[in-house]
């Protein structure tokens, strides 16, 4: 699991074309690159940042050690219209693809409240997409099983809501797009962390030209993705606004939310075994 890169560049595109134009000739056509005007909302940070756990940078998770209860027909169901969704943007040209981040994602200085839900439908590439549906299908199955399908689908949505609106709230100012599914999935990580504290997470671990595969507890691996926004969230307050980023605050606030609505479940869970004790 909240990949994310932040795509700003019209002016940089412009000088590129320019100078594309003077070497080829006054009438060679000008190369055009995809913009993606938008704050993705997950990404690991990029090694070289200042962060004490940049170092886990080639790390990604693979699978948990839990099988699902019952067939998790809402994680699938999610997974299946986020993907409609991206196949669509990938049939866009970049003036349409702007329009619909701006039209349907989170913007702080031009808040709409339906955003909170439509922004987690759009991604800004295939890092985003991928990495985001992979930490869904991870976690999102378990946690579905502890609530219950109709349960699980507003938790999720709750969450994505909360994480915008932290987002929001941190950048009141901005009026850069932000879209991706990685706060409410965030808050599934959160929920994850209190639901099965005993489980482990397969995961990936690239050494130079080594992959070694290794589990993982859940609380570690979670645990330390939570200090990684955190931190990165200190280190980036206020400059999503102005450059586009990762915004690591909608991941912190998810995360929060869900592993607080996953403490009060599971206290409820062992009240009622204690009744029927």
């Amino acid at each position: 699991m909240t990949e994310n890169v932040v795509v700003r560049e019209r002016q940089q595109g412009r000088r590129q074309d320019v100078r594309g134009q003077q070497q080829l000739g006054k009438h060679a056509a000008p190369r055009r690159a995809r913009h993606y005007p938008s704050i993705a909302n997950f990404q690991f940070p990029e090694p070289g940042t200042r962060n004490p756990f940049a170092i886990l940078h080639p790390v990604f998770p693979v699978s948990d050690v839990i099988p699902s209860r019952s067939t998790p027909v809402v994680t699938l169901g999610l997974i299946a219209a986020n993907a409609l969704l991206f196949i669509y943007e990938l049939t866009l040209p970049d003036a349409a693809l702007r329009d619909l981040f701006h039209t349907y994602g989170v913007i702080p200085g031009d808040f709409v409240w339906i955003s909170t839900v439509t922004s987690a439908f759009l991604h800004a590439g295939w890092l985003h997409f991928l990495g985001n549906m992979l930490c869904l299908w991870i976690f999102g199955d378990n946690v579905e099983g502890r609530l219950g399908h109709s349960g699980f689908l507003a938790f999720y949505v709750g969450c994505g809501a909360i994480s915008a609106l932290a987002h929001a709230e941190i950048d009141r100012l901005s009026f850069m797009p932000m879209v991706g599914a990685s706060g409410a999935i965030a808050g599934v990580m959160g929920a994850y962390f209190i639901l099965y504290p005993q489980s482990r997470v397969l995961t990936a671990v690239f050494l130079f030209f080594y992959l070694e595969l290794i589990e993982v507890p859940a609380l570690i691996f979670l645990g330390i993705w939570f200090l990684m926004q955190f931190f990165s969230g200190l280190g980036s307050i206020g400059a999503e606004a102005a450059s586009g980023g990762v915004a690591f605050g909608a991941h912190v606030a998810g995360f929060v939310a869900g592993a607080m609505i996953g403490a009060v479940w599971r206290g409820r869970e062992r009240h009622r075994q204690q009744l029927w004790q």
